[in-house]
This record gives structure tokens, C-alpha cells and sequence, in this order.
């Protein structure tokens, strides 16, 4: 649909409908809504591999690349488990409860209240043992509170919100999708979902998954580039906008672009006259706690790093950028040499984002002695201030490594500091530390991660996997503002529709199993099937998603067996 001349009728066409549609939306019943969720969670198994093969395509996979795994579990498997999680959660309203009513809740550092996700059933503890995931609430939101909030737009579903724009992302598959039912459920907003021009080649499966709702006339799915989307947003029938990109992106829509737009956001008179929310992603760090790290746990942990950067072609808007290392770590050298390792031995895949190649060249432009690993960038030593890589999200494969002085207590608060204070943005931060580290660091580790001004705090995990969870909240720290925007405002998946979320706090084990059992973690986990060294992570991805589909548990020890060999 992207032409040289904008053509209006398609885009007005569609928002006639939704004006009619959110009628209909507004009287659907409670159970009706769950049906409709229930025949979608039954088209997604349908079509899922379908959704695959479009997203190979999209990203020029080979058939039997192992990285298809990463399209099966960032793609159907996710908005799989989002539909599960959104219908358990309107049968609890339907029964006249809350989706809080039947889960402990617990508590955290500073007065805040926490809701644990993950593990949420038998299942989860199953498939993801030792993983573990909570939403932390806002200081002083006490327990009576967020029962009673839980449920957000649902609490009174015939109150709809009108017609909300979602501009959606063309990197991960699953966010265009899982945005416009957060929009829908949490917002009581019929939903305009313009893909990415990337992404067009899913709009058909898309269309086949959300035919219940488009149906109903509660969504419809465009395509088109930049002067569609201006018109989608800026159109008088629209009540709201969100948007996952970069916040160069999130500018030129609030502010105008160019001189211009630079002109109306020093002067606070935006462009766009509605609310808009966001995700925008940012410079994630990954700390690493110095410590007694075995062989197998530095070669181990280097491969999670290297995930963390090189997951989707380096294509997330929570890929790690800088790794802060202590620079008097008696095992940092080795740590590193791991590292560059992990990067080469990395399956090579085509640059498939627009712009990658470019961001890469900016990069190598900035640090001309910059590390070439298999075409991936790794910047040594990086200063401390001053530097383009602590304020530039470069979305591609190009990792910059950070030493700081001291260890210990210390090394931990100066990193710390470092993460809030000198990176842009504040999506996702990840911690990397031996169990005894954390034994001996005590309340000091408690203090850190509650310090952390991050959306997503993952303490031996990656970030992306509070984003595989689907009754976790995902979205920037609050208190971002639309002159000062870093990685957003507002967050999406949340299937549990929890309000006043501050951020959330994902666990790991430090080790894969046998060998956390080996050393007294008690985790059964392996090597996680998004690493992108497992070798079996197209399969595992695969049987999953068979699994979620229809939940016959005769399919578990499949995914167990390949789960082990990857």
C-alpha cells in the first residue's frame, strides 16, 4: 500500500469501521471477549507455521537454520501464551474475582508491593525451572490496592476508549500483535494496527489470527510507511497512539520532524494532540560481578552475553550494548577472551534490518581499533564519558565492553551508578553473578537491584526473557516525558492488567543444568533454547509451540529430550 501519493481511502475506510466496531466492542460480554481470545490462542496454532516461514523470509533464514528457533519462540509461542494468560485473567472477572485474588503477593525494598509471574502454574515450573519473574508495583501501592485495580479496563468493559493507532514494530514478530490486544483488553480501545513496513509479508497471517476481532470490527491491520502512518495518527477519529521504534521515531511524530520539530520541543508545543505511549528501547548494560567463575561458568556465561547482544541479528530493542566488567578481576581477561569466542562461533546470518550496515559503519567511524568477529563489532575499553556508545542505541551487531576500578561492594554501587546515570535509557539491565557473590554481597545486592532504574531487572538471566513472559509487564522505568523520552512511557503485555507497575525483576539460574544441580542451584534447566549456540533451538521452538497449541502433554518429554541435546 506504500505509494508516492498518499491514497486516504483505504485508512479512512478503516477507521469508518472501527467507529462502528467500537460499538460492538463496548456491548461484548465478558465471556464473549474470552471466546474470541480462546478462537484466536486456536488460529495462532493453526497458522503458526505459516507465521514462521513469513518471518524466515522476512529475515532470510534458511530453512534449516537452527536460528528459526528464535521465530518460533519470539513469534506464535509468545502471543500463544499471551492469549492463554488475557483469558485466564477475564475467567477470573467473569467469576467475579480479580486476577490477583488467588495469587500470594509479596514484597520488596522501599514499601512496594510485588506480584509474582513466572513461575505462574506446574507448567511453568516444568519448562522453565529455576526461572523465576515478579512485577514490582510503585512505592506505596499497598496490597488492598492493587487487587482491587487489577483487571484495569475490564473492570468495566462497555466504558471503551475509542479508536486507538498502534504503530508497529518491524523486528520482533510478536510485538505488533501483542501491542494491539494490550491496546484492546487493558485500554478498551478498538485498535488501527499499521505493520511495519518489514513485517508486511505476516499481514495475512495476522489477518487469519485476528480474524475473530477484525470480524467484530475491532481492529483492522494496514500497511504502509511513514505518510500512512502521520495520517493514521495525527487523524481527528484517533484518541491515542502507541509505538514501538527508536525515539528519533517518537520525536518527529510528537514534535515534527526536522529544524522544525527541534524548534516546538525546546518551546514544549508538540505536534501531536493526543496521548501517545511507548517503547523505545535504549543502551542496555549487563554488569558482571566479579567472582570465582570455573572454567565452564566464564565460557557459559560469554554465550549468555553473546545472546544478549546477538539474539535476532542484534535487533532488539533490549540487545545488551555495553558489558561493565571489573577491571581488577583476576579472571576478567579470560571472561573476555570467552567472549570474543562466543561471538565468532555465533551462527552468521544475513543483515536484515534497514539501516544495520550503516549503524555499523557509524560505529567502526567511532572506534576505528574496534574487534571485527565474524562481522560483529566488539569495542574494548570503552572511556567513560563522552562517548557515542553510552547515548546512541546503534541496533546492530556492535557490543562495547566497559571496565570499571575495584570489586566487591564497590565495584557493584559504581556500576550501579554508571547503569542509571551515564546510559541512555532505561528498558532492561541485566546482572551476571556467582551465588556466592550474592551470598557475600548480602543486602548490598538487594540495595542494587532496587536502585536500578530499569523497566526490567534480570539477575542471571537476559532481559528478553521477562518479554517471553506474558503475565509480565514490559516498558521503560516511569518517568520518562515526551521531551525526555529514552525508552518510553507506559508498558504492554501485563496479561495480568496490573495497574500502577513500576518495573520487573527476572531470576536465572547462574548455571545450566546438570551442572546448577551438580553445584547445589537445584534449577533443572539446560542451556536456554534462545542462546544462540543451541543447537536444537529450531526444534525445541517448534515443539513448544505444538505443545502451547493444544496442550497435550504427551508432547513434553519431546521437548525435554531436545531441549537437552541443544
Amino acid at each position: 500500500m506504500s505509494k508516492t501519493t498518499l491514497d486516504t481511502a483505504v485508512l479512512d475506510s478503516a477507521l469508518a469501521d472501527l467507529r462502528a466496531g467500537e460499538k460492538a466492542w463496548a456491548a461484548t460480554s465478558l465471556p464473549r471477549r474470552r471466546e474470541l481470545l480462546l478462537r484466536m490462542h486456536a488460529l495462532t496454532g493453526r497458522y503458526a507455521t505459516d507465521w514462521v516461514q513469513a518471518a524466515a523470509t522476512i529475515k532470510q533464514l534458511d530453512e534449516n537454520s537452527t536460528l528459526l528457533g528464535e521465530e518460533w519462540m519470539s513469534g506464535p509461542l509468545a502471543v500463544l501464551q499471551g492469549l492463554d494468560a488475557l483469558s485466564g485473567t477475564l475467567a477470573a472477572l467473569i467469576a467475579g474475582g480479580g486476577p490477583l485474588d488467588e495469587i500470594v503477593l509479596g514484597t520488596a525494598p522501599g514499601n512496594r508491593v510485588v506480584v509474582p509471574v513466572l513461575p505462574f502454574d506446574r507448567l511453568d515450573k516444568l519448562l522453565l525451572n529455576g526461572f523465576r519473574a515478579e512485577v514490582w508495583l510503585r512505592p506505596g501501592i499497598d496490597a488492598a490496592t492493587a487487587r482491587q485495580r487489577a483487571g484495569l479496563a475490564q473492570l468495566d468493559p462497555s466504558s471503551t476508549g475509542g479508536i486507538g493507532v498502534v504503530l508497529g514494530a518491524g523486528n520482533v514478530m510478536s510485538i505488533s500483535p501483542l501491542d494491539a490486544l494490550y491496546e484492546l483488553f487493558a485500554h478498551n480501545r478498538v485498535v488501527a494496527l499499521k505493520l511495519n513496513p518489514v513485517t508486511e509479508p505476516l499481514r495475512a497471517v495476522f489477518e487469519k489470527i485476528f480474524a475473530p476481532l477484525i470480524d467484530l470490527g475491532a481492529v483492522r491491520i494496514l500497511t504502509g510507511g511513514a505518510a500512512e502512518g502521520g495520517y493514521l495518527v495525527n487523524h481527528p477519529e484517533v484518541a491515542h497512539v502507541h509505538m514501538t521504534g527508536g525515539a528519533h521515531t517518537h520525536d518527529a511524530i510528537v514534535w515534527g520532524p526536522g529544524a522544525d520539530g527541534e524548534q516546538r520541543k525546546r518551546t514544549g508545543r508538540p505536534l501531536l494532540e493526543k496521548p501517545i505511549t511507548s517503547e523505545l528501547g535504549g543502551v542496555s548494560p549487563t554488569i558482571v560481578l566479579p567472582g570465582a567463575w570455573s572454567a565452564a561458568d566464564l565460557r557459559y556465561q560469554a554465550e549468555h552475553v553473546a545472546t544478549s547482544r546477538l539474539h535476532n541479528g542484534g535487533y532488539n530493542c533490549v540487545a545488551v550494548q555495553i558489558v561493565i566488567v571489573s577491571r581488577d578481576w583476576r579472571l576478567k581477561e579470560r571472561f573476555l577472551a570467552e567472549l570474543r569466542a562466543a561471538m565468532a562461533r555465533a551462527p552468521q546470518r544475513v543483515a536484515y534490518y534497514p539501516g544495520s550496515d550503516g549503524r555499523v559503519a557509524d560505529a567502526l567511524a567511532s572506534y576505528p581499533s574496534a574487534g571485527r568477529i565474524a562481522g560483529r563489532l566488539l569495542v574494548e575499553k570503552l572511556p567513560f564519558t563522552d562517548t557515542p556508545m553510552l547515548r546512541t542505541e546503534y541496533f546492530s551487531p556492535v557490543l562495547g565492553v566497559l571496565e570499571l576500578p575495584c570489586q566487591g561492594k564497590e565495584f557493584l554501587s559504581r556500576a550501579v551508578d554508571f547503569a542509571n546515570d551515564e546510559l541512555m535509557g532505561t528498558l532492561g539491565v541485566n546482572l551476571l553473578a556467582h551465588p556466592d557473590t550474592m551470598s557475600e554481597l548480602g543486602t548490598a545486592f538487594e540495595s542494587a537491584v532496587e536502585r536500578l532504574r530499569y523497566g526490567t531487572i534480570a539477575v542471571n538471566a537476559w532481559t528478553g526473557v521477562a518479554f517471553s513472559t506474558a503475565r509480565a509487564a514490559w516498558g521503560a522505568y516511569p518517568g520518562h516525558t515526551l521531551d525526555d523520552i529514552q525508552s518510553g512511557i507506559g508498558v504492554v503485555h501485563n496479561a495480568l492488567l496490573i495497574d500502577d507497575v513500576e518495573r520487573t525483576v527476572v531470576h536465572g539460574p547462574f548455571r545450566p543444568a546438570p551442572r546448577s544441580v551438580v553445584s547445589g542451584e537445584f534449577a533443572l534447566s539446560p542451556k536456554p533454547p534462545w542462546f544462540v549456540s543451541n543447537k536444537t533451538a529450531a526444534v525445541t521452538g517448534r515443539k513448544i509451540v505444538e505443545f502451547f497449541s493444544g496442550r497435550r502433554y504427551v508432547r513434553l518429554p519431546g521437548i525435554f529430550l531436545s531441549a537437552f541435546r541443544g
